[in-house]
């Protein structure tokens, strides 16, 4: 049921036309998926689950005050007509709030920890495409200094506070924040961009999550033993890992050189120079889940429990996935 409820609202949110749909949508899709962020009644999952509750309620209520004040001034509830300066405001910071962009992204870090991988992966990618399309419906209207300014403090923080973090969950988040900075960055420019990064971000995501959900890894020192069980995954996962910190012949380069080059199209160069500077922030911390992954072998100094082989092959999604998520770049022409 849940499920179904999740898909449901994110059909609705991306479908509709009229700002009062679009909110019952996000609201359905917000009240389907706490129950599953709690589902595994630890107390950490439960306030996992509350403050999921409480940014999202907050920033569905900015939305829809938003759009009323759009339509006290316009007499339009039409998403694309979003034209009140005050209304981009006030839908800007609630968007970023949903999505998790810098300043308003404590909440994700939190919640990404509470709550398993699966549910993880989840809100990382499929809860932040129903906001993602209303970025891309209302993007004509928002303002673009205010838009660059969130994305390059995303991708900063994003990479910074990464850095220091041991919880793989965790380094996922703010993995998610400093792609998010990059897909709002370009969002005023060329939507489409944002929307092809955001696939592809979801792709290599999902590849990822897989890939440590089957060897069931949630922080690094797990990480550090978890060669034996699938070698093969894991040195795939060293590529898929290098392929979402955006480096050369992996597909995580193809929107990120995009990206760039609309920028420097629009005279943004300062900007495009920044924001990839920033990312070599996120390539560190990406690069040490690839170094605990597959490059360290044990004896390690720290105590940990060996894990046992498992003889189960690899499921047919992670190896789909990961081809796509490392073979995709020569699709660019396209």
């Amino acid at each position: 049921i849940f499920t179904i409820s999740l898909i449901l609202g994110t059909t609705i949110t991306i479908s509709s036309n009229h700002w009062i749909m679009a909110w019952a949508g996000l609201e359905i899709n917000t009240l389907a998926i706490l129950p599953l962020i709690s589902k595994s009644h630890h107390p950490r999952a439960i306030e996992a689950a509350t403050k999921y509750f409480l940014t999202q309620a907050a920033a569905s209520t900015l939305l829809l005050f938003s759009s009323m004040n759009n339509a006290w001034y316009t007499g339009q509830w039409d998403i694309t007509q979003l034209t009140h300066p005050t209304s981009c405001l006030v839908l800007t910071t609630a968007i970023s709030m949903k999505l998790g962009l810098v300043p308003f992204h404590f909440w994700f870090p939190e919640v990404m920890q509470g709550t398993s991988l699966i549910i993880g992966f989840l809100l990382s990618t499929a809860m932040k495409f129903p906001p993602i399309t209303l970025l891309y419906m209302t993007s004509p209207s928002l303002n673009p200094t205010l838009l660059t300014t969130l994305a390059i403090l995303s991708v900063a923080v994003g990479g910074w506070m990464g850095l220091n973090q041991t919880q793989i969950r965790k380094i996922m988040a703010f993995s998610s924040i400093s792609h998010l900075g990059w897909m709002a960055i370009v969002i005023s420019y060329n939507p489409k961009l944002t929307l092809l990064n955001f696939y592809l971000y979801t792709m290599m995501t999902a590849a990822v999550f897989l890939t440590l959900n089957s060897i069931k890894a949630l922080k690094l020192p797990t990480l550090l033993t978890s060669w034996t069980k699938s070698p093969a995954l894991n040195t795939v996962l060293l590529l898929t890992l290098l392929s979402l910190a955006g480096l050369p012949p992996l597909t995580g380069f193809l929107p990120k050189w995009f990206i760039i080059q609309e920028l420097t199209k629009q005279d943004m160069a300062p900007a495009a120079t920044v924001i990839s500077l920033l990312s070599l922030l996120s390539l560190f911390f990406y690069l040490r889940l690839a170094y605990c992954a597959t490059i360290t072998l044990p004896p390690h100094t720290t105590n940990h429990v060996k894990q046992w082989r498992t003889n189960k092959p690899v499921n047919l999604s992670i190896a789909i996935l990961t081809t796509l998520s490392l073979a995709l770049l020569p699709m660019s022409p396209m």
